[in-house]
């Protein structure tokens, strides 16, 4: 789950993270009443979206007068901002930020993540930071500096040190050993993934401040975060996956033709590369979990069917903890219910797979049964109409 810039930088200011002073806005009204409370001559109009690469999209204003602020806010908010970094459709600007400008000297990368190869937290920097942090990391990656934190000592002094001389922040490395320590308890209390300032800029006087913030919850940790939870913003989330969220399925939307349902995320990947081996593409990774139900199976037919590029549906089943005949159950109920016309692929494996079979064939329905994993690849590659 993502939180807008306005959200993370809520959060660090509970952590004394500095940040410039802002309003958010949800109207033109609003963005010019923020101006007057934030005072100044010149205001920043950051369109709130859950996407990268806003600064090169237009995304951010600078404005010079009253004026140019009301323009920018108008022309930002109810429209569609597309990015580098967004679906192709771009994401709705339904709030900006309004934000007072910082007077800038130079400016700097600082990141946490969780590294999978090294089961650890890891603080990433460079000194390379702003808009083009995705360039530095892929052709000079050697200007990104890490530090990877053990889970039992925590952060520790000379690892911010570490980063402060390796940024060229010597003087400032009491406000950035400050600036991590508050990084890495926002981290662990809150159960992150990502949190990132891009840029941490250094002021003319000196001063350290997060002038952007984006943060990554992990989603299977907000069951302990009840008031992060309530943060969530829909209109930013692709509306299938929002729907697999509210049934317990997992989905994520791709760009191919074969709608895929599999119980596994294993399972779902292989399924996806054998298609694509195959001469297919994916349309989504669809996993309805090894406890699904009939009805979830249902859900996940209606998901698949919901969107208008899938040609023809492959399920491959695994019977361990779920059975097969279940299984079988949940697809007769959904091509019942959604009148499904698409060829539709099935490999059943496991526990009761013979019930399962026998319930699809006296179904009546017009199902393609598949023998093995690669067989059932084949046919449903031919029954989408072919290669890619």
């Amino acid at each position: 789950m993502n939180l807008h810039e306005f959200q993370a930088k809520q959060l660090f200011a509970r952590y004394n993270i500095p940040v410039p002073e802002a309003r958010v806005a949800e109207s033109v009204e609003a963005a010019r009443s923020a101006a007057r409370e934030l005072g100044g001559a010149q205001w920043m109009v950051k369109a709130q979206v859950h996407a990268g690469g806003r600064g090169k999209a237009g995304g951010v204003v600078k404005a010079g007068s009253a004026e140019e602020l009301e323009a920018a806010a108008d022309r930002l908010l109810g429209s569609r901002l597309v990015t580098g970094q967004s679906a192709p459709e771009g994401q709705p600007i339904n709030q900006v930020l309004i934000e007072s400008p910082s007077d800038i000297a130079a400016e700097y990368y600082l990141g946490m993540l969780v590294d999978r190869a090294l089961s650890r937290v890891v603080f990433m920097a460079s000194a390379a930071g702003g808009m083009n942090i995705e360039e530095v990391a892929r052709e000079t990656p050697e200007k990104i500096l890490t530090v990877p934190v053990h889970p039992a000592a925590g952060l520790q002094g000379y690892q911010c040190r570490q980063l402060a001389f390796g940024l060229g922040l010597e003087k400032q490395l009491k406000s950035l050993t400050a600036i991590m320590q508050g990084l890495y308890r926002l981290f662990m209390d809150n159960d992150l993934s990502l949190v990132e300032i891009n840029p941490l800029v250094l002021t003319a006087d000196g001063e350290l401040l997060a002038v952007d913030a984006k943060i990554n919850l992990d989603d299977s940790a907000l069951y302990r975060h009840p008031e992060l939870q309530a943060l969530r913003d829909a209109s930013q989330e692709d509306e299938r996956e929002n729907r697999a969220h509210q049934h317990g399925l997992n989905y994520v939307s791709l760009d191919g033709n074969i709608g895929c349902m599999v119980n596994g995320a294993g399972l779902a990947m292989a399924t996806m590369d054998l298609i694509q081996l195959h001469g297919g593409a994916p349309a989504n990774f669809l996993d309805v979990g090894g406890g699904t139900t009939a009805e979830k199976v249902a859900e996940a037919f209606k998901l698949i069917l919901s969107d208008s590029k899938v040609k023809a549906i492959l399920v491959n089943i695994f019977g361990g903890i779920v059975r097969c005949d279940l299984i079988a159950e949940g697809i007769i109920q959904a091509v019942k219910e959604t009148g499904l016309e698409l060829p539709v692929v099935v490999r059943l494996e496991g526990t009761n797979v013979d019930q399962g079979k026998a319930l699809l064939q006296q179904s009546g329905l017009d199902i393609i049964a598949a023998d093995g994993l690669s067989d059932a690849a084949t046919r449903v590659v031919e029954a989408a109409g072919g290669q890619a």
